[in-house]
């Protein structure tokens, strides 16, 4: 299945640059393009960005729950470890960027892309994912437990280890991702596209012994 992602709708030179971002809760950042910088301790809520370019932010110690991204792009930023929690995310593209252990839990995605992505142990349980890409991404040890997925691909990524409980998986296709193991149930499997090289792993999950 091919899935028609929306790119954030803005361009770079046409952004104003913010060499000093201030924040505040229920603040909203407009046209802007930010970085390189590094922004620290960040603790705010219903901050909203639309159309803003982030190049090489790097974020530490900080939460910025129920924030709103539209038409943004994340390009070689590290967000890891960041409180996204309840997030609102349309038309974003993350390039290059670090996303380890980041926190999205209960987020709604729609038109997202994620490429060339490390989001190991990031937290997306509980979110809703609609016309949302990850491609060429590590996502070791990642959390998707009971998130409702729509138009929704993995291609290209390292999932070892991948927690897909209460996932359906019907026409997700996991034939080009690398993994040893998967938490999943069974039953969400139905209609899931796999490689033949990659049976041995499902056998196992429905407690069968291949000879």
């Amino acid at each position: 299945m091919t899935l028609k992602i929306t790119p954030p709708k803005l361009r770079e030179e046409q952004l104003m640059p913010e060499p000093e971002l201030y924040l505040e809760s229920r603040i909203e950042i407009q046209n802007a393009a930010v970085g390189p910088t590094e922004l620290l301790e960040l603790d705010y809520d219903k901050v909203s960005f639309d159309r803003v370019w982030f190049k090489q932010v790097t974020v530490l110690d900080s939460a910025l729950r129920g924030a709103e991204f539209t038409d943004v792009v994340f390009e070689d930023c590290d967000l890891s470890n960041m409180n996204l929690t309840d997030a609102f995310l349309n038309r974003v593209a993350f390039k290059r960027c670090k996303l380890i252990g980041t926190d999205f839990g209960s987020s709604r995605m729609q038109h997202v892309r994620m490429s060339d992505c490390i989001g190991d142990y990031a937290n997306f349980r509980l979110g809703k994912m609609k016309s949302v890409i990850f491609e060429d991404c590590s996502l070791l040890g990642s959390d998707l437990y009971a998130a409702e997925v729509q138009q929704f691909a993995l291609d290209r990524c390292k999932i070892d280890g991948i927690n897909l409980s209460e996932v359906k998986l019907k026409d997700v296709d996991l034939s080009r991702c690398e993994f040893d193991s998967l938490i999943v149930n069974p039953e969400d499997l139905a209609g899931c596209r796999i490689a033949p090289h990659q049976a041995a792993v499902f056998v196992g999950l429905l407690g069968l012994i291949m000879e």
